[in-house]
């Protein structure tokens, strides 16, 4: 059963566009949401179908936006144990690992995040995004670790994603970059949009792309003449863009140790310790993880925060740098 929302235009809101005009009647659907209706062609602005979210709307217009049912989703159910840090009747905050995709896509269809919340609960997970991605609030990349939450319900999901969109989330990452930052205390503030040359990589543009906010600090520095020069970086996100980190520092000059996308190649470098250097070149991630995540539950209204120690393979190589840096 579909469900309809009728509405009609008031002088005061005479020339709005579409989505911002339902987005401000409809507190409970995301903007995102409304948006990626209309191009699906769910509405009607005078009985005529508008696929156009930016569409002006004028007093006394009728509007119609069509709420499908959700479809189920039939993804295959993937034994594997979840790390939850935190779990309700309306959430879970789960602390992934490195080398597994949050969701389906391009090459990998069972082995991911979202197959293992299936089997480890398929009867609570949000189904109004993606029927590929139940639960799926927000991502880290596959090769990056640490905290996500996910929705077991509906409303969960939008007052969540309403959140992100607000970016009144807070998300702090730590890693590990080639080099120094200048400053090592700033904000790197940027247009990000899809590489011309790599669809599947990111860039920075120069006139076109979404805004994308990173501060940054830097917390050590390693370096002496037996070891390449390294800085462990606290990055609080305003915006959360694809990739975003990742291209950030790869803008600054200052790549993240283990990237494969993004990536600096690593040179010989004499002298240098051969434990360190065996580390180096057997990382199979980047030194990337996801370190705290707070919000507001979307039903108590508690603020809640979250937070993630170092895994074991990045934690190990600080260690290293740290000793070999004394």
């Amino acid at each position: 059963m579909k469900n309809i929302i009728n509405l009609i235009v008031k002088d005061d809101e005479n020339g709005l566009r579409v989505d911002q005009f339902i987005s401000n009647k409809e507190k409970d659907i995301s903007r995102t949401r409304i948006k990626n209706l209309i191009l699906n062609k769910k509405l009607k602005i005078n009985k005529k179908t508008i696929s156009d979210p930016s569409k002006k709307i004028f007093t006394d217009d009728y509007i119609d936006l069509e709420i499908p049912k959700p479809k189920k989703a039939s993804l295959k159910p993937f034994n594997f144990k979840l790390d939850i840090a935190y779990e309700d009747r309306d959430l879970l905050v789960v602390n992934k690992s490195a080398g597994i995709s949050m969701h389906p896509g391009a090459g990998d269809y069972d082995k991911t995040l979202v197959n293992a919340l299936i089997h480890y609960d398929s009867k609570n997970l949000s189904n109004i995004g993606d029927e590929l991605r139940p639960g799926i609030v927000h991502r880290i990349d596959k090769d990056t670790s640490g905290l996500v939450v996910i929705a077991k319900n509906n409303i969960t999901h939008e007052k969540l994603s309403n959140q992100f969109s607000k970016h009144s989330i807070k998300r702090v990452y730590q890693t590990l970059i080639w080099g120094k930052l200048r400053p090592q205390v700033g904000k790197i503030e940027t247009l990000i949009t899809r590489s011309s040359k790599n669809r599947q990589l990111m860039e920075v543009g120069l006139t076109k792309g979404k805004k994308a906010i990173t501060n940054y600090k830097t917390l050590e520095v390693f370096e002496n003449e037996k070891i390449p020069t390294f800085s462990l970086i606290e990055c609080k996100l305003e915006t959360g863009r694809t990739h975003q980190i990742r291209v950030h520092m790869s803008y600054k000059g200052n790549n993240i140790l283990g990237d494969k996308k993004y990536k600096k190649k690593f040179k010989k470098i004499k002298n240098i310790n051969l434990d360190l250097e065996k580390m180096i070149l057997n990382l199979d991630r980047q030194f990337l993880h996801a370190k705290v995540l707070g919000f507001i539950h979307p039903k108590s209204g508690e603020e809640l925060e979250f937070t993630s120690i170092l895994p074991q393979e990045l934690e190990k190589i600080l260690k290293s740098l740290r000793k070999l840096s004394k």
